[in-house]
């Protein structure tokens, strides 16, 4: 994934936001949870913390040895680190992406926003998305007045779909987050972190 999101520095983030851990630790959870979008593992989470702790996003807490086992970095996230999290992960939300794995990976992690602040976000997205609706249905009308083939608009009429089905759902969450209807802490829930990391 290109490093203009970071995806796998964004979701160390996330997870530090929940407890100080292990990167063998962060591992285990992305492939447990199957957050799918974290690719070049394990060599990329290990990239993704140096270049965190080098920008003073996360830093070390403590080195924990199990048995025979090599010591191991434990690192937590700094308030920086947690600002950081809070900006890259609105941002994500907010801005439709080409490559849909961004907004998958967003809402993997949305939990680490406090409920105003996602709702605010997925406005604004859903805001974007009507526009992008609408001006494909003005170019499709455009093409069909100028006598174009129909096949020719298969793949706007692709997008379009794509585009009404993620606008659909968006208006889903923000009416069950309006109603109180999702189970929401304001951060990714830390006994759920514990119960995949210690199965």
């Amino acid at each position: 994934m290109a490093r203009r999101h970071d995806l796998v520095g964004l979701t160390v983030l996330a997870m530090l936001s929940v407890r100080a851990s292990h990167p063998y630790e962060l591992h285990r959870f992305i492939v447990d949870t199957h957050k799918d979008y974290v690719t070049g593992l394990p060599r990329s989470l290990y990239h993704a913390v140096e270049r965190l702790a080098k920008d003073e996003l996360i830093v070390p807490a403590k080195t924990d040895r199990e048995g025979r086992r090599p010591e191991r970095t434990v690192y937590e996230i700094t308030e920086e680190g947690r600002q950081e999290l809070a900006t890259r992960l609105r941002r994500m939300l907010e801005q439709p992406d080409a490559d849909r794995r961004t907004l998958v990976a967003a809402v993997s992690l949305i939990g680490a926003l406090q409920v105003p602040d996602a709702k605010r976000a997925l406005r604004t997205r859903t805001a974007s998305i009507e526009g992008t609706i609408s001006g494909i249905e003005a170019h499709r009308r455009a093409m069909a007045e100028n006598g174009l083939p129909e096949i020719l608009m298969l793949e706007m009429e692709c997008e379009q779909a794509l585009y009404t089905a993620e606008l659909a759902w968006l208006r889903s969450v923000l009416d069950r987050l309006d109603k109180g209807a999702l189970d929401w802490s304001g951060t990714v829930k830390q006994s759920l972190m514990e119960q995949v990391l210690e199965s």
